[in-house]
């Protein structure tokens, strides 16, 4: 099993470049992501507790799902070292179908947004990554730093005074140990001695355990009680859908942060597609489904330093074991460690270059504006395709509106054999932005009876821009006038024979 990834020797360090192969040989590199795997699973716990609160479901549907999801997705993903498991986002689709018709049908959901997400990968949805800005990027990857800080709020009010002080020891460990050695995991480290402490000491604060029980035994495969009628699909569809393509939104972009983390390339269409399979795997195991988590991802590629899908898989089969074989230890881990394990990942992820007053001050006002819409929205909504389909709206109306501004018409008088003809110079993309002032840069009823538009520095777009070509040529014709169009491109040329005259506009 390979790592998935093309090596670009200019950029990749060698512990980048290791295959699982080279991996399991090395004892430095497997020991990297055996403990990279057991910071995540004990990470991923109590995340996985609470969002099966959120989605209204047993803790244990959110735990077996995190099991299922990283073990799968270890194999079928794209992208290696990240960590799929369950998620805020899925639950927060999933909860109405939940309450409403109940754990059945939600488990009917899950499958259907499997299935949904490999039909997807299967039409290219990946490449529509693309098309994502990189200050839309940006917003997701604050927004997501933010999400996940105050996520943690929730677990520092009402509680005993004791849990301050620890979640400060906590945060000393992760942040001060990386500064003496990187032997350990830091995280790891702040968990075993926040533990310690507190059992040793006896100390009364909230525990894992508080969180919900555990599950005592493995996972088993179920089909749905479900009438598979008409009815009974038209119920799911919606939720299934929309949770297909939150899961691949928000695990097509981790993939893409992970990417930049480490300097090398993820196979976004395995990734779409192998989501979709664990997913349907998770479905099948009564799980509540799921996509990445950035935080865990965080957690375990820039914390850890692991690269490989060791890390995943070891992530969910370590999740299994903690929870149903050592189930009591796990259950007194104070969630102080956790919170302070999770501060340092929101700090860690948020890229402060980008609110520093240097940025500010020389990125343009609308890169700024596309990265606050995304962040706000996400935020606002909790929900990251909201927030990332606002950044990428508000970035293509800021886009058209500037490059709509960089059309020009010149306009000169020429005289051929004594007969004087207005020529008309166009500069520029015409598309339905730009070309819409199009109209009104003609002097109609001044300019002599032969008009020449020339188009030798533009391209047609769309059928917007016909239509306003369509209506200028008409125009002059009322006035009586020839006009002629000049120097188009072979695209723009077979696209104004196909639709001009047919469009029906005017003016």
């Amino acid at each position: 099993m390979s790592t998935g990834t093309h090596a670009q020797p200019s950029t990749l360090s060698p512990l980048e470049r290791q295959s699982v192969l080279r991996t399991l040989k090395s004892p430095r590199l497997l020991k990297t992501e055996v403990l990279g795997g057991l910071v995540v699973a004990l990470a991923l716990i109590p995340e996985a507790i609470a969002f099966s609160i959120i989605a209204g479901v047993d803790p244990r549907i959110g735990l077996f799902a995190s099991f299922t999801m990283a073990v799968s997705i270890s194999f079928f993903g794209g992208r290696p070292a990240m960590i799929s498991a369950a998620t805020g986002a899925i639950a927060l689709v999933i909860a109405p179908l939940v309450a409403s018709h109940g754990t059945d049908y939600f488990i009917g959901a899950v499958i259907m947004a499997g299935i949904f997400q490999v039909i997807l990968a299967v039409l290219g949805v990946a490449k529509l990554m693309r098309f994502i800005p990189r200050q839309v990027m940006v917003g997701f990857v604050n927004a997501l730093a933010i999400l996940i800080f105050m996520s943690q709020v929730p677990e520092l009010l009402g509680v005993p005074w004791l849990v301050y002080p620890l979640v400060a020891l906590g945060l000393l460990i992760v942040f001060g140990l990386p500064k003496l050695t990187t032997a350990v995991p830091a995280p790891l480290v702040a968990i075993v001695v926040l533990t310690l402490i507190t059992a040793i000491a006896s100390l009364a604060v909230p525990t894992v355990g508080d969180k919900g029980a555990l599950p005592e035994s493995l996972p088993t495969l179920l089909i749905p009680d479900l009438p598979w009628t008409p009815e009974t699909v038209q119920v799911i569809f919606p939720y299934a859908l929309a949770m297909a393509f939150v899961g691949l939104l928000e695990s097509l972009m981790t993939a893409k942060l992970v990417d930049d983390v480490t300097d090398t390339h993820s196979n976004k269409t395995r990734e779409s597609w192998g989501q979709g399979l664990a997913n349907i795997i998770t479905g099948f195991f009564g799980g509540m489904g799921g996509c990445a988590m950035i935080g865990q991802t965080m957690i375990n590629v820039k914390v850890s330093g692991s690269r490989t899908r060791i890390s995943t898989f070891l992530a969910g089969t370590f999740l299994l074991i903690l929870v149903v074989v050592l189930g009591d230890l796990v259950a007194v881990i104070p969630m102080a460690a956790l919170v302070a394990v999770m501060i340092f990942v929101s700090i860690a992820t948020f890229d402060w270059h980008s609110i520093k007053p240097s940025t500010l001050r020389i990125m343009p006002k609308s890169e700024t504006t596309v990265m606050l819409i995304t962040v706000v929205f996400t935020v606002a909504t909790h929900n990251l395709a909201i927030g990332v389909a606002a950044g990428v709206l508000t970035a293509m109306v800021l886009f058209a509106n500037r490059v709509a501004h960089l059309v020009t018409v010149e306009r000169s008088i020429e005289e051929h054999f004594d007969e004087k003809i207005a020529k008309y110079v166009v500069n520029g993309e015409l598309f339905f932005a730009s070309s819409n002032d199009l109209y009104s840069q003609f002097n109609y009823a001044e300019d002599p009876e032969h008009v020449v538009i020339d188009l030798h520095n533009s391209h047609l777009w769309d059928a917007s821009t016909i239509a306003a070509l369509d209506s200028v040529t008409d125009k002059y014709e009322k006035y009586g006038k020839n006009v002629s169009v000049e120097g188009l491109n072979q695209a723009s040329l077979k696209m104004r024979e196909r639709l001009g005259g047919k469009l029906g506009g005017g003016h």
